[in-house]
């Protein structure tokens, strides 16, 4: 299994409606073929030093493998959210990584 992790910082001046349409943007691309397990959020409430709480929304994807992962990055859908989104974040981290149980 291939793992996807993004985390969002949104812009500060993000309005109501913006940021709307950037939350159904990241749950949208759950639909994308080849995505097996999906996950869109925001950090949560837990107030340990060692856990960064300063992004504004995670999406976490699982793909069977790497080609899958590949062919979504490739998928118009994928397209689209980054052409009507990208405006509304100032920072964007990226964690891809393989199960061990599968080396």
């Amino acid at each position: 299994m291939h793992t996807h992790t993004v985390l969002f910082w949104a812009n500060d001046d993000l309005t109501a409606a913006e940021r709307t349409e950037f939350q159904a943007g990241l749950r949208r691309l759950r639909t994308i073929s080849g995505v097996r397990t999906a996950y869109v959020g925001t950090p949560s409430a837990t107030t340990r030093s060692v856990v960064d709480r300063s992004y504004t929304f995670a999406l976490t994807l699982r793909f069977d493998d790497l080609a899958a992962h590949d062919a979504y990055q490739a998928d118009p859908i994928h397209d689209d959210f980054l052409a009507r989104c990208a405006k509304y974040w100032k920072k964007v981290v990226v964690y891809d990584y393989d199960d061990l149980a599968d080396a």
